[in-house]
């Protein structure tokens, strides 16, 4: 194994003009070299699938877990015509089937390199995004059924000059059961990267170009897709541009109108952080937590929070103990649990880990990455170092955020380690049990009275009743990972809850009623 490289060596050696010129030049995500990793269990900790080039390698992407109970993602590279990624599917025990197999035609006109993880639409399909590929060379957005039939909705690059933008490295929201969002990290009139609006039918429009201020000042390359706030706004990062060149907090309009929050590197030596590539997470007090994977007291990547208004505060500077073995540049974001904690990953730091010499030259740091909780004052546990088996088979350098499923166990993915048919392994994926129990989850998160409203859980068989903040609903159990209801009349905005013969489940987000009455 070979040591990571990576943005930081590349942003070092051209003095962080706030550019990051190889999202513009060729998928820097997809460039940066293996390397090996590091740690011990502190929590349960299990396998669940090892990628070996004919199913797919490197994943970036974070899952999403379907209606059906199992996991959906992407991998960036290898799979069935070479070495072009994938769509898996796998199962809460580890049972992991290839979906699609991307540039499966000649010319890739499917497209190739999937960095984004996916979304799964109201209509049960799932859409995501390739970063090179398509009949334009730019990337595409898919659609791709849960038995992996694949439609290419859309290719970038298809105006003059990119103005639609290329190379979307974010996955999608959907909004109101319709429209589609995203971002793309290049390309666009200012060649800054866009946000776009897609339809389910494939019909792009530009909603905001970067670089459209001198010096970039608005913000420049995002590299993470967008999170729809409670307000009704879109929010997310750019890795570059800026006041201070080192990044940025925006705040857009589903009709574009775009607002920066926070520019990055506002202090000396960029102490709040700087060049974010992970997007952000609303927690339930209303403000928004993301990641730095540079900058900070110690220069190796920060957690902070900001308010809707721009209020910024760092919660916690990496590297902070002796040999950073708290973990360093965390590239994947972060998600609230249902016990209002953060959990987030490092894709390096942590406690040295088994890998052997004899599959590469010695490594530099012996460190691999780490999972971690973090409370909301930003009091940092580490809950698993990475690389704490031999050859790393357990996986190293989480790059995507963890997802919570409906068990209570958290689900992520490691970029290498794992099967070694890959010269530094070919990736994996995780589970993580801390304890919490299960759970369910609304679909959408809010709704008008009448809308359709799906709750994912895990045994959902034999459930008596369906409540919006206590007001009682009609529902269906669909299987018994889902049931499918309506918001009732007279429902609040509060807990959905779910009566089952084990016990009463809840949502851990407040589902939100909006207007216009949906209801005969």
């Amino acid at each position: 194994m070979t040591k990571v490289t990576g943005w930081r060596k590349q942003s070092e050696k051209a003095g962080r003009t706030g550019t990051w010129s190889g999202l513009r030049t060729g998928c820097a995500v997809l460039v940066l070299c293996a390397a090996a990793a590091a740690g011990s269990s502190t929590t349960a900790f299990t396998d669940l699938l090892k990628f070996d080039s004919k199913n797919g390698a490197d994943p970036y992407a974070v899952l999403v877990q379907g209606t059906d109970g199992n996991f959906y993602g992407t991998a960036s590279k290898e799979g069935a015509y070479g070495d072009y990624g994938t769509v898996f599917k796998v199962t809460p025990q580890g049972k992991q089937t290839t979906l699609y197999s991307f540039c499966s035609k000649t010319g890739c006109p499917d497209g190739y390199a999937p960095v984004s993880g996916l979304a799964q639409g109201a209509d049960g399909n799932f859409y995501g995004t390739t970063s090179l590929g398509g009949t334009k060379s730019g990337g595409t957005v898919f659609k791709v059924t849960a038995q992996g039939k694949l439609t290419t909705l859309y290719t970038f690059c298809s105006l003059a000059k990119c103005a639609d933008g290329s190379a979307s490295y974010g996955p999608l929201v959907q909004l109101d059961s319709a429209d589609f969002y995203g971002t793309t990290s290049a390309g666009g009139a200012h060649s800054g990267g866009t946000v776009f609006k897609l339809t389910p039918q494939g019909k792009l429009t530009t909603l905001y170009t970067f670089c459209s201020l001198s010096n970039c000042k608005d913000g420049e390359s995002p590299t993470h897709g967008l999170t729809l706030g409670t307000d009704g706004n879109f929010y997310g990062t750019t890795g570059g541009g800026g006041t201070h060149s080192g990044g940025t907090v925006f705040k857009i309009t589903p009709k574009g109108a775009l607002t920066t929050i926070h520019s990055f590197c506002a202090k000396t030596n960029c102490v709040d952080g700087g060049y974010p590539y992970a997007g952000l997470v609303q927690g339930a007090n209303g403000n928004f937590y993301g990641t730095t994977p540079f900058g900070g007291s110690h220069g190796s990547g920060s957690v902070f929070t900001v308010t809707p208004q721009g209020k910024f505060t760092v919660l916690y500077n990496f590297c902070a103990l002796t040999n950073c073995t708290d973990g360093e540049e965390p590239y994947a974001g972060l998600i609230q649990g249902t016990d209002g904690n953060f959990y987030g990953a490092t894709v390096e730091g942590g406690v040295g880990g088994k890998n052997s010499d004899s599959i590469g030259p010695p490594n530099e740091s012996g460190t691999f990455g780490t999972a971690f909780k973090m409370t909301p004052k930003g009091v940092l546990t580490t809950l698993y170092n990475f690389c704490s088996k031999s050859e790393c088979a357990d996986g190293s350098f989480p790059y995507s955020e963890l997802v919570q499923g409906t068990n209570g166990k958290f689900y992520g993915t490691a970029l290498y380690g794992g099967n070694l048919a890959c010269s530094e392994g070919c990736g994996t994926v995780y589970a993580l049990a801390t304890g919490l129990g299960p759970f369910v989850e609304t679909r959408p998160s809010s709704g008008a009275v009448g809308a359709t409203v799906l709750i994912l859980g895990s045994d959902l068989t034999g459930a008596s009743s369906v409540t919006f903040n206590g007001t009682t609903a009609e529902f269906t159990v669909v299987s018994k990972s889902e049931i499918k209801t309506t918001v009732p009349k007279g429902a609040t905005a509060g807990k959905v809850e779910v009566k089952t013969p084990d016990g009463t489940l809840s949502n851990h987000a407040v589902f939100r009623v909006t207007g216009g009455d949906l209801a005969p």
